[in-house]
């Protein structure tokens, strides 16, 4: 399952105000799952259990901030599973939400091909099954909510392209990746795809393995070892993260340039700094908001579509404004 098309969009700054609120779920005691966090049983209620990879990165707290948003206005009792970037955590909390009696479940995959099993079994139980941001390719799959991440990366890829022929650069481009996620690797693919056909060198790839520290270290060693090297790309918050941190620390703002995805304050502040040229946000809080609302229309008989596509923004100097106020 493909989302059909990538939307681009502007978004108002007062939707940007609204997501600057992260989720504050409360314990519940009926809930045996570490990690799980939602409002309070009531009968008769929907119930939707949602998967969450992890509770660090900024962008899962806003999407989750916006399912439980959906689900106060819906009357929806949403309960939120913290995988801890554990795939076994996932597929063990799917079929404790089978087993509770949920109604849907959303699953935001680690592994794509590892939680098959898992939401097959809550599909055969009548449970509505919404994948998020990774794409699941599987029947049990009712509705695809998120990013088309190779539409994406083709445009950040094609946004550099733009930069190195506005600027008579001859693009030789270093990745700074997560080689253990399947949507930072689309990421990755289509991005190479689309620069190299119009003449730039991919380097070097490292592996930052999904983390700040990892990728920090991981770009460190790439600007160390390509001194010719004139743009990095980054293919996720961590790896953002750390690519930012080690161009501040090695000093080498003036000899590249930095594209990437998910701002943070530390982004921004490469945006003010003028070494981070672009980067790729996506509205993680709509994601949250859309899935609910599709698991509790599917829960009610209603149709949805098989795709909900949500927008990004390439974020430059130019519209950063707007952001600030969520990461500063």
């Amino acid at each position: 399952m493909r989302i059909a098309r990538l939307r681009t969009a502007a978004v108002g700054a007062a939707a940007l105000a609204t997501a600057a609120a992260l989720l504050a779920g409360c314990s519940r005691d009926d809930q045996p799952e570490a990690g799980a966090s939602g409002a309070a049983a009531s009968d008769g209620a929907v119930k939707v259990g949602l998967v969450q990879i992890n509770q660090q990165a900024i962008f899962f707290n806003q999407m989750n901030e916006g399912a439980q948003q959906a689900a106060d206005e819906s009357g929806v009792e949403l309960t939120i599973f913290n995988a801890n970037d554990d795939p076994v955590q996932q597929n063990q909390a799917v079929q404790n939400f089978v087993q509770q009696g949920f109604d849907a479940v959303i699953v935001v995959a680690i592994d794509v091909e590892g939680i098959k099993p898992a939401i097959q079994q809550a599909a055969g139980a009548g449970l509505k099954v919404i994948a998020v941001d990774a794409i699941v390719d599987d029947p049990a799959v009712n509705v695809q909510v998120g990013v088309d991440n190779a539409a994406a990366g083709k445009q950040i890829g094609e946004f550099v392209n733009s930069y190195a022929e506005d600027n008579g650069v001859q693009p030789s481009i270093g990745v700074v990746g997560a080689l253990n996620s399947y949507i930072q690797n689309v990421r990755k693919d289509s991005f190479a795809e689309t620069v190299t056909t119009a003449g730039a060198q991919i380097v070097q790839t490292v592996d930052g393995k999904n983390t700040q520290e990892g990728a920090a270290t991981a770009a460190e060693n790439l600007l160390t070892a390509q001194p010719g090297m004139n743009i990095v790309y980054a293919t996720g918050e961590p790896a953002l993260l750390g690519t930012v941190a080690a161009v501040q620390s090695g000093g080498a703002g003036d000899r590249v340039e930095v594209f990437g995805w998910d701002l943070t304050e530390q982004a921004i502040a490469g945006i003010d700094a003028g070494f981070v040229a672009g980067v790729v946000q996506q509205d993680p809080r709509t994601e949250g908001v859309e899935a609910v609302e599709a698991a509790k229309a599917l829960v009610d008989g209603q149709q949805v579509g098989e795709q909900i596509d949500v927008p990004v923004t390439i974020v430059t100097k130019d519209n950063v404004a707007p952001y600030r106020q969520i990461f500063g």
